[in-house]
């Protein structure tokens, strides 16, 4: 094939490298807009997992890259003049410029030609070719041509951060964080050679302006960082290379994505298809693989449209879960103050685990004597003997709680007439005993027209309360849970089939007359529901007081207000379903003050040594929805009325809902709110296993952790995960304490044998 490559950075060269090793007959060029030793930046970061994976690709390459680089284990973070040390990481670090010159050393060896100085704007420039690779970078101008068929979508972050250099060697990969009377700035510094480190500091574009970074030259910008951090820098000097940067040093990381990939026998690769933040050092990583996986789809698929089709799908998802986890780390560094209330060790584990890719067991084998100070740090704190974080107590108000894990509310369509049936009974009472420190209702209707399907659960009249209360006996009287009603109005989504009939299905006949912020549909298939009059806001809000009574007679120990999931009061928050021109609707202060008037009522209504809770679909995942700025201010209003945790989840609030389903997707909205409100939170969606449990709350994303799932198919998830990790704390049921030990004798067995198998 003739084959050109337009840019010369990673990832076009060590596709040439690996496609003229492959088949030297290929006519190869590589056109470089940069002459051979220009290079923006220092040091390149791989973690020992990158490198495996070059591994059977190119053999003289991997074993150039691994005889240049340095290696270290250590991260240390430094705040508020503490060191924070954690170790076992496996990284190392080799020169920008001396990668780049591995490439172009083994690529010309093999017969690949290379043209520097030559600025390519459009694939017709490079004459005939089989194959034209678009590796151009973040500001690709191939891709800029054919914007159209690529759709790019390009978004600049929120701070601003400068590259640079220096002789000071650090011997771990640092981390520095200085409070300034501008702000925040933080400093990512790492050795990459026997001589040189890297040291990038950044900061938000706010802090940049008010510190008079704006309009400072390479010299002011040098001098300002040196003074800043010199007591990290031991006298040592900074330097730059970026001259070849017209305008400021100081840049801003765009985050590049493409619906298109490829257009005929053009493909794009590298930053040009896509970048990841520098905070997890993958951009580099994402290049070579790249290269790896194109020149794999060539060599099987004869016809390159078929072959760059390969390519991509083959692709895409694993660079949308690295994208996914720089996302978060991006928005970490962005939003450092939000973290600084944090003690040093907690603030150095949050931000490790800031990507929710590295978990708190996986940081338990890299460093257990670093996890051992970070439980006992927090175990400290909560006034109780170091544990894992999932077995802290917790406690709101009078209601204490033996460990972080929380039942979610399930919905069993099980209910007559609103009296809870032996279902419900069987349910709740099993997940109690099965250790779990919280248990939910599902959503209990506070009228008969509220409920979502006639076999919900209800709290509107004393025979309900007295069933419920033969629950929450049994559960106070053989258990050591909490158990908490969530109650609300189905709005909208009333007067369904239960949900295995499908997604809000009407009902066949006897359906009833529903309600609403305003007159919309949930779908077409649904009634359309009657605009709420203020007659039937005063009706609604009594029947919440009422329901607030009856869980007070029935003996439960929180009341969860529904206030998310396009439920009533749903309606009114979202945009999407309050089109109201009266003082209900508007703006997010109007809209909120149907559901704060509801939750102010009722609260008066609660006993005052009990807590009281509000779910919240933090955003609606479609355009013109909430967002997470409104998110905070919901709760924060909530807050300011006597809320004492807020049940962050989102969508469900319209069927034009898009969400971004993964693993824990939704806890950095809890993460928001708790840390930006002052508030606790129950973080929700996707939560699978302990582990992810024990990350969220060390790391001060959540106060608790909602399953739902995970109990359904485990009601004893609670007491496995004890057993697991030798918590032998956890209360058991006593006629269920041989099969403690059974099992927690098991548990100790299987874990040695994991770790003789991972030996």
């Amino acid at each position: 094939m003739k084959i050109a490559t337009i840019g010369g950075g990673p990832a076009g060269l060590y596709f040439s490298i690996l496609m003229k090793a492959a088949d030297p007959s290929h006519e190869i060029t590589v056109y470089e807009r940069n002459q051979p030793h220009d290079t923006f930046g220092w040091g390149v970061v791989f973690s020992d997992q990158t490198l495996e994976n070059l591994k059977g690709a190119d053999t003289v390459t991997q074993t150039q890259i691994i005889d240049n680089l340095v290696r270290w284990d250590e991260i240390d973070v430094r705040f508020r003049g503490q060191v924070v040390t954690s170790g076992g990481h496996g990284f190392c670090g080799i020169a920008r410029k001396r990668l780049l010159n591995i490439l172009e050393e083994r690529a010309e060896n093999l017969g690949v030609k290379l043209a520097f100085a030559t600025q390519i704007n459009d694939p017709s420039q490079v004459g005939e070719a089989d194959l034209i690779i678009a590796a151009d970078g973040v500001n690709s101008r191939i891709r800029s041509l054919f914007a159209d068929h690529f759709v790019p979508d390009i978004r600049p972050g929120k701070n601003k951060f400068v590259w640079l250099g220096t002789h000071k060697l650090f011997e771990a990969f640092n981390f520095i964080f200085v409070e300034t009377e501008w702000g925040w700035f933080q400093a990512h510094a790492y050795r990459f050679d026997h001589q040189t480190s890297t040291f990038i500091v950044e900061t938000r574009e706010e802090t940049w302006r008010r510190a008079g970074l704006e309009n400072a030259d390479t010299a002011a910008t040098i001098a300002f960082c040196e003074k800043l951090f010199a007591q990290y820098l031991d006298g040592f000097e900074l330097m730059t290379n970026s001259r070849h940067l017209q305008g400021s040093d100081w840049i801003n990381f765009s985050l590049v994505s493409n619906q298109r990939w490829s257009k005929g026998n053009l493909v794009l690769m590298g930053d040009a298809a896509h970048t990841a933040h520098f905070s997890i050092g993958s951009g580099t990583k994402l290049a070579l693989e790249d290269a790896i996986a194109l020149a794999q789809a060539c060599a099987k698929e004869k016809d390159i449209p078929q072959a760059l089709a390969s390519y991509e799908a083959e692709r895409r998802m694993g660079v949308l879960r690295i994208q996914s986890a720089a996302r978060n780390s991006t928005e970490w560094f962005e939003n450092v103050e939000r973290y600084v209330r944090f003690q040093p060790m907690q603030f150095a584990y949050t931000m490790l685990t800031r990507s929710q890719r590295i978990s708190h067991e996986n940081l338990r084998l890299r460093d257990p004597k670093y996890v051992a100070r970070v439980e006992s740090c927090l175990a400290q704190r909560a006034g109780t003997g170091a544990k894992a974080p999932m077995f802290l107590p917790f406690r709101l108000r009078d209601m204490s709680l033996i460990n972080r894990v929380v039942v979610s509310p399930v919905g069993l369509y099980s209910a007559e007439d609103g009296v809870p049936a032996e279902m419900e009974s069987a349910h709740l009472c099993a997940r109690a005993l099965g250790g779990a420190g919280l248990i939910f209702t599902g959503m209990t209707g506070v009228t008969p027209e509220g409920r979502l399907t006639p076999g919900c659960t209800g709290l509107w009249d004393e025979e309900q309360a007295r069933a419920w209360r033969r629950i929450t006996d049994f559960i106070h009287a053989h258990t050591a849970a909490k158990i908490c009603v969530q109650i609300g109005h189905s709005g909208p989504k009333g007067s369904t089939k239960p949900s295995w009939d499908g997604a809000s299905v009407p009902l066949d006949a006897h359906n009833w007359a529903l309600i609403a912020a305003s007159a919309i549909p949930w779908n077409k298939r649904n009634q359309l529901p009657r605009a709420m009059t203020a007659g039937d806001m005063e009706s609604v809000c009594k029947a919440f007081v009422e329901a607030a009574r009856l869980a007070a007679m029935a003996n439960f120990d929180m009341v969860e207000i529904q206030a998310g999931h396009g439920t009533l009061l749903s309606s009114f928050i979202s945009p999407l379903t309050n089109h109201r021109e009266d003082e209900y609707g508007g703006d997010v202060e109007n809209r909120l003050r149907f559901p704060l008037h509801v939750f102010r009522a009722a609260r008066a209504e609660w006993p005052q040594h009990l807590p009281m809770s509000v779910r919240i679909s933090a955003v609606d995942w479609a355009e013109g929805g909430t967002t997470m700025d409104d998110a905070v201010q919901i709760a924060r209003a909530f807050a300011a009325r006597g809320a004492d945790i807020i049940d962050v989840s989102s969508g469900e609030t319209s069927i034009h809902s898009k969400p971004v389903y993964g693993r824990m997707y939704q806890t950095p909205f809890s993460d928001r709110v708790r840390n930006e409100v002052g508030i606790p939170t129950i973080a929700v969606g996707n939560i699978t296993d302990f582990d992810q449990i024990n990350s969220i709350v060390a790391a001060g994303r959540a106060d608790l952790c909602a399953l739902g799932r995970p109990h359904l198919s485990d009601p004893n998830f609670t007491l496995r995960a004890a057993a697991s990790l030798g918590y032998r704390e956890q209360v058991w049921p006593q006629p269920y304490l041989d099969g403690k030990r059974q099992l927690e004798h098991q548990m100790k067995r299987d874990n040695q044998d994991a770790r003789v198998t991972a030996l």
